[in-house]
């Protein structure tokens, strides 16, 4: 079926495409720069700690600022739509500074480069991480919830300096920049204290946040339920920092691989837009646990979508991935996510939601099931298409990646 035809049978059920695809090519995706090197950044990290593990070891991935520029500047010109930039602290071009200034110490100047890449690709903005990892300052696998007052303050005064390099970013872009706080911090096995951590925890957010540029910063707050050598207590669970946001007037974020897995982040959205101006994401997938394989087209994230969508909730909920693989292509893995999300949004606007919401409130269940059903083999593919078209795009990318291994990949040893 070609796209006019798939327009005129959307049309019956008064869904606009155009408008759609007009839509589609305005909702902002935070892609994440730590797919290029397996998380590994620049500042002098050869190895992962803190509950985060990267598995795989496929061929070419970036080994510094230059090949990680090179990758994500080739990745980007591949994927359809409105996209921003998410960088981690420990990817600060420190350059001279190298050794001399530490995480506590980082400046706007720090990623500077990372903004003059963003602007060279119109993106609509940048977003922002402290690194509260893969450091000597991390003792016995804590940070800002440490007893150890140095360490404590260490990391309270890098989250500082995040929240400042974040303004500057912010203002260098036009754009407010999502700072997104999460932290490793918990115990392998039974704790015999769980309240005192989370009370540090608690006193080192508020003096970070005490005094932060509100115009051009959304910080966040991320929960996790577990992780490598912290699998019996984590200090920032889901309840603490849901209380936390709420308390602090920010921002809460909702990772898809940090729940259990029965659970499932899509049900989540709409609780917290009941009580959130702003909800923010970190799209994964995960395998079993917080694996965070690429994204893909599956089930979960169409209704992550779904949320969205019906809820007219697109200029409220923030989009970012979180994925790393390293087992794969790492070109082909940023692709593929991107425009899975693009894909689970653009199912989700191809929908009657409000039908669907009157036929709800009417009790009419079986009418909304029939719809559900019919609407899954609806023509979506066509209108993808369309959309890739009018980016400039095709469905069939794969020989970029074919030559990136052939140019890039084969002469990185």
């Amino acid at each position: 079926m070609s796209y006019q035809s798939a327009k005129q049978e959307y049309a019956k059920y008064g869904i606009n495409t155009e408008e759609v695809l007009e839509t589609l090519s305005k909702i902002p995706v935070s892609v994440h720069c730590w797919q290029g090197d397996d998380v590994i950044g620049f500042d002098g990290t050869d190895s992962l700690d803190g509950g985060i593990q990267t598995t795989g070891n496929y061929p070419g991935k970036a080994r510094n600022q230059q090949e990680l520029f090179d990758d994500i500047r080739r990745a980007f010109k591949i994927m359809p739509g409105t996209k921003r930039l998410n960088v981690h602290a420990c990817y600060a071009v420190l350059g001279a500074d190298k050794g001399v200034v530490d995480r506590d110490k980082y400046t706007y100047k720090h990623f500077e480069p990372w903004v003059n890449l963003a602007k060279e690709m119109g993106l609509e903005g940048v977003d922002f991480n402290p690194t509260f990892f893969a450091h000597p300052m991390m003792k016995d696998g804590l940070s800002l919830s440490s007893p150890d007052e140095e360490v404590r303050k260490f990391w309270v005064n890098h989250g500082k300096a995040c929240l400042e390099i974040s303004a500057e970013i912010g203002k260098a872009m036009g754009s407010p920049c999502m700072m997104n706080i999460w932290i490793p911090d918990g115990y392998k096995d039974i704790p015999a204290d769980r309240l005192s951590p989370r009370l540090r925890l608690k006193k080192s957010l508020d003096e970070m946040l005490e005094n932060y540029d509100k115009k051009w910063v959304i910080p966040a707050v991320e929960s996790k339920v577990f992780g490598i050598g912290i699998e019996s207590y984590t200090v920032g669970n889901n309840e603490f920092y849901q209380n936390y946001a709420a308390k602090a007037g920010i921002c809460c974020l909702l990772d898809t691989g940090h729940y259990h897995p029965t659970e499932v982040v899509s049900d989540k959205i709409s609780s917290m837009l009941a009580f959130h101006d702003k909800v923010a994401l970190h799209v994964s997938r995960p395998v079993r646990w917080d694996s965070d394989h690429v994204v893909i087209l599956d089930d979960e994230l169409k209704e992550i979508a779904k949320e969205i969508v019906r809820n007219n909730a697109t200029d409220k909920v923030l989009i970012g991935l979180d994925y790393f693989d390293a087992s794969i292509n790492r070109l082909c893995a940023w692709v593929t996510g991107v425009r899975a999300m693009q894909k689970a949004l653009l199912c989700a606007m191809l929908i009657p939601h409000e039908e669907l919401k009157q036929l709800q409130n009417q009790a009419n269940f079986t009418k909304v099931m029939y719809l559900n059903e019919k609407f899954k083999l609806m023509p979506v593919g066509d209108v993808w298409n369309e959309y890739l078209t009018r980016q400039g795009l095709s469905d069939d990318w794969y020989d970029e990646i074919e030559l990136f291994e052939k140019e890039v990949i084969a002469n990185r040893k």
